[in-house]
């Protein structure tokens, strides 16, 4: 064998030798860690997918809430004017007062408010047209029980509280 010839096959054996360790030594464990992390790869994307799939439902499920609730929304977020609710609804009573209550029970979603009003009826038939106009008004009102009515000759007086709902109360707690 002449010595070019041998160096070759020498060169070539260790070439080999070289490619063989390599192989063992880092591609295959690479390999194995390769597959586990895209095993473990495929699971997040799965993951993110239904994550992202409920995401979007909800979101569907909000905006469809929204759509059918925006007049609560608006009237949450519409800050209660006294002035102007009496001046609203004075019309379906003879005397309208409203008065502020600060209570210990408030948890600052809400502002309570005692109503006195004087009617010139025979029967609480406007204080319930009153009711139903709150009902459809521009705030969210909740009229509390009892509600007191009193004869005083031809006229009824009603006393009773409500409490008025609206972000701005919120705001304030904070």
């Amino acid at each position: 064998m002449n010595r070019q010839t041998f160096a070759m096959v020498l060169l070539s054996v260790i070439l080999m030798v070289s490619v063989v360790a390599f192989s063992f030594l880092v591609l295959i464990p690479k390999g194995k860690e390769y597959r586990l992390l895209r095993l473990e790869s495929k699971k997040e994307f799965q993951k993110l997918e239904s994550t992202q799939q409920q995401y979007d439902e909800t979101r569907i499920r909000l905006e469809e809430f929204e759509e059918q609730h925006r007049s609560t929304i608006k009237a949450f977020d519409t800050s209660f004017n006294t002035e102007r609710f009496t001046r609203l609804y004075k019309k379906e009573f003879d005397d309208l007062y409203l008065t502020e209550i600060t209570t210990f029970e408030t948890n600052g979603t809400f502002k309570t408010y005692e109503v006195n009003a004087t009617s010139k009826i025979t029967s609480p038939q406007s204080f319930y047209a009153f009711l139903e106009n709150i009902n459809q008004s521009e705030w969210i009102i909740g009229v509390n029980f009892p509600i007191h009515f009193e004869r005083d000759g031809d006229k009824i007086r009603s006393s009773f509280t409500m409490r008025v709902y609206n972000r701005e109360a919120i705001k304030e707690k904070e």
